[in-house]
């Protein structure tokens, strides 16, 4: 399959005036095939913005390689950038004074597109935005949710092949966020952009990425499709279901023992949530609890989500 986007040995290195030197990019490398959909995930300050502002030309590297559709980006820049539109960190990239349709027709013409050209594509995006009744409205009066999906549509409208969106959803109330996400889906099934997006909100990712990166200090620590993450983990997941309440000592034990465990209560049973690396500690956490004399109703594999993987592999657990 052919590579639109390539990294290699990318670098970043923050030079302060007083204090150490910040290394926030380690020499990572990955590629991105054409329509691919890849998440970019990292805890703060693992270099995700970043490597993304790298890709988008808004950064230069301390060194490595990026090329877009082959071209190389840190030596022919504006023919690279051709290529690629980006969200950066939410709703930055929308100029408050214009309206919806003017941000639209004045980012066409950013990239050479003129309106009688994109006038029909800029209604599909104002119907499929759901941005119709306000599209003479100035981006100011807008919703954060409205001001959120005008920004993708912005970019978007440039019809790049490569997409570029830094948390897509950030600051959005849950109905918002789940009605971008939707949208997110709707373009990834469409299969006409590649897409890179960077997100703390797990479900975003897992709802429309094949496949993650997960950066941590830096560096790359997992690259793979979300479906064989999943996979892995399903067979390393558990879920205890106890009788009454856990008596506290034995809630102590276990998490001394076992870090990333979780412990939820009703008021007639107790669940123990726990991603075990072998079946030997399967059987420490139920000599644990004999010990206590609780008393085990069932034992079954639980289905991870890719929250409880992040957290994992980035706490250095990842198998």
């Amino acid at each position: 399959m052919q590579s639109i986007l390539e990294v290699k040995e990318l670098t970043k290195v923050y030079h302060q005036r007083r204090g150490e030197d910040v290394l926030a990019v380690d020499h990572i490398g990955f590629s991105v095939n054409k329509n691919e959909v890849v998440g970019l995930l990292g805890p703060n300050g693992a270099g995700k913005t970043t490597t993304i502002k790298c890709i988008a030309g808004l950064i230069e590297p301390t060194s490595g390689e990026i090329r877009l559709d082959g071209v190389n980006a840190l030596r022919n820049q504006k023919r690279a950038l051709e290529k690629v539109a980006a969200v950066l960190e939410g709703n930055r990239n929308v100029y408050w004074r214009l309206t919806p349709r003017e941000n639209l027709e004045f980012f066409a013409g950013l990239q050479g597109l003129p309106v009688h050209r994109v006038k029909n594509y800029i209604d599909e995006l104002i119907e499929l935005f759901a941005l119709k009744e306000k599209q003479r409205t100035p981006a100011r009066k807008l919703s954060r949710g409205m001001q959120q999906k005008l920004a993708v549509a912005c970019a978007l409208v440039k019809q790049t092949e490569v997409l570029l969106l830094d948390e897509p959803t950030l600051g959005l109330d849950v109905e918002t966020s789940y009605e971008l996400r939707h949208l997110l889906r709707h373009l990834a099934e469409q299969g006409e952009r590649t897409i890179l997006l960077s997100s703390h909100d797990m479900n975003v990712v897992q709802d429309i990425c094949e496949r993650v990166i997960i950066i941590n200090h830096g560096r790359i620590v997992t690259d793979d499709r979300v479906e064989n993450l999943l996979r892995l983990f399903q067979a390393s997941a558990y879920r205890f279901e106890i009788e009454g309440r856990l008596a506290l000592e034995e809630e102590i034990k276990l998490k001394e023992r076992f870090p990333l465990l979780e412990v939820s209560a009703t008021d007639h049973r107790t669940y123990i949530d726990a991603d075990l690396r072998d079946s030997a500690e399967l059987y420490e956490i139920i000599e644990i609890l004999k010990g206590g004399e609780s008393r085990i109703e069932a034992i079954d594999h639980k289905e991870p989500n890719l929250e409880e993987i992040f957290l994992r592999i980035v706490k250095g657990d990842g198998g």
